[in-house]
């Protein structure tokens, strides 16, 4: 009973020195079906400070931008089959969580027209998520990115937590859970 007592303290212990990697640790067992194939760093990691152009006006903006939330990046294209399936789930993600506190942030990458990816989002019924560009694959490089799509989930510092290759259900109960227990394990840290 003692070395269980121990054993607990410890971990809280553990814990407590690292209070960045608590959360995500947690939303390991979360992980079911095509979340398993998200990756959880073991510390949390610089992201690019490359700019991407806002939908619309072709300002630039950077993840900074974004940092107080919690935001799933999705780097995606237009003639990118796997896309067509997920974007849908994330514009439900959006609007399940999108707030002040979550942000699922759509970066089309390379070749995709301002008019390609309009269609695109009308298509696939997405009316939630912003319609940016990085259309030579600046950002997407910085971020190692090679093959869509690829999601990536920052931290409120802008840092990135884990990663996902390939389409996933993100509107799945599982993909809820991570997101959800991300935004409150960060509120209340």
């Amino acid at each position: 009973m003692k070395n269980l007592v121990l054993g607990f303290v410890y971990t809280l212990l553990v814990a407590g020195a690292n209070p960045a990697l608590a959360g995500t640790a947690d939303i390991a067992g979360l992980r079911e079906g095509d979340m398993k194939k998200l990756v959880i760093h073991d510390a949390p990691q610089a992201t690019s400070e490359v700019t991407f152009e806002r939908e619309d006006d072709g300002e630039a903006m950077s993840l900074a931008d974004y940092e107080g939330k919690i935001v799933l990046v999705n780097f995606w294209a237009t003639w990118c089959a796997p896309c067509r399936k997920e974007m849908p789930q994330l514009n439900a993600l959006q609007k399940e969580f999108g707030g002040d506190d979550f942000q699922v942030l759509t970066i089309a990458t390379g070749r995709n027209s301002e008019e390609g990816i309009k269609r695109f989002f009308e298509e696939a019924g997405v009316d939630s998520l912003p319609r940016h560009q990085d259309p030579k694959q600046k950002l997407a490089s910085q971020m190692g990115v090679f093959g869509l799509p690829i999601s990536v989930l920052l931290d409120r510092e802008g840092r990135e937590i884990a990663r996902l290759q390939g389409d996933a259900e993100w509107d799945s109960e599982s993909a809820r859970a991570i997101i959800a227990a991300l935004i409150k394990e960060d509120a209340e840290g």
